[in-house]
């Protein structure tokens, strides 16, 4: 009888023993890579967003803002309520107004709102306060430090300087009474009479501590409120120095095609190569990347 016996296969004998229940360490070191690129990316195209990419964005968004804004004053259907011509509630960064503060160079068109979002474009204005030029306490936010800062220099306002608001009531007059910080008591109002408050952060740039307020008063003819408007409740992320909670789901989802694009970016460059995979990569992984840092700067505080 003759036995029979196999010899094992090449690959067989020069593999080494793979300990059960051990990850590849190959694969962990891939991942540990992916991780920090990802991140890296991520951390770059956030302090980019927060400074020059933001203040390029803030400056596209001022100009298509203006160009409505000038459209709907130079037609007469610019808001002077909480509804637009059409009878409609005005929708969040809809443009309302134009600041112009010749002294420290404010020129901003305001929006509808301040949620961190809508502060992103510019100024905006608080949505349960009267417009300004009408009677009563009106509000704008702006930043003073990202995108733009446009309210970087409020605290340099002196009483007695003057600025103008331009509405679809015409332009108002308003004169600066005094330039409150935390703890400075608020001044007193008269009824029938209007008045502005400007508000932004007060402290070391991207590092506020509470809230510069800035008192005017109005010092052209009060415009009549049409009234009639229904304002929703002002949600947590529209008060000063709060940031977007509900930004993680998008967050979520803009890291997961980030990694997804490092991780297609290194098996392309097998295949193609290092430097035609960059010049395919680069353009996507910088969209993925400031797209995920605009999101995570909506968390951070609105008049920052």
């Amino acid at each position: 009888m003759t036995t029979v016996i196999e010899a094992p296969a090449a690959d067989e004998i020069d593999a080494p023993p793979v300990a059960q229940g051990r990850v590849n360490r190959a694969t962990v070191y891939r991942c540990g890579g992916v991780i920090l690129i990802s991140a890296a990316i991520a951390l770059l195209c956030f302090l980019a967003e927060v400074t020059v990419v933001g203040a390029f964005q803030e400056g596209r968004d001022q100009l298509v803002e203006y160009a409505q804004l000038r459209g709907e004053l130079a037609n007469g259907i610019a808001p002077v309520g909480g509804y637009d011509y059409e009878g409609n509630p005005l929708p969040s960064g809809a443009p309302v107004a134009l600041l112009n503060i010749p002294a420290i160079g404010v020129d901003e068109v305001v929006a509808q709102g301040t949620s961190s979002e809508v502060l992103q474009s510019g100024p905006g204005h608080e949505r349960d306060t009267p417009l300004p030029g009408q009677a009563g306490v009106s509000e704008i936010y702006g930043r003073e430090a990202t995108y733009g800062g446009p309210f970087q220099h409020i605290d340099e306002l002196t009483p007695g300087e003057t600025f103008t608001v331009t509405t679809g009531q015409g332009v108002s007059m308003y004169e600066v009474i005094d330039v409150r910080h935390a703890g400075s008591p608020e001044h007193s109002t008269v009824a029938g009479q209007g008045y502005l408050i400007l508000a932004t952060a007060d402290g070391a740039a991207f590092m506020p501590g509470d809230v510069t307020w800035v008192d005017a008063e109005l010092k052209t003819a009060v415009q009549p409120n049409p009234g009639g408007a229904v304002v929703p409740p002002m949600n947590a992320i529209e008060s000063p120095l709060a940031g977007d909670t509900g930004a993680g789901t998008a967050i979520f989802f803009w890291s997961e095609l980030l990694i997804a694009a490092v991780i297609g970016t290194a098996l392309l460059s097998r295949r193609w190569g290092t430097l035609q995979t960059w010049l395919v990569a680069a353009p996507v992984l910088l969209y993925f990347g400031l797209s995920l840092a605009d999101q995570i700067a909506r968390t951070l505080p609105n008049l920052l």
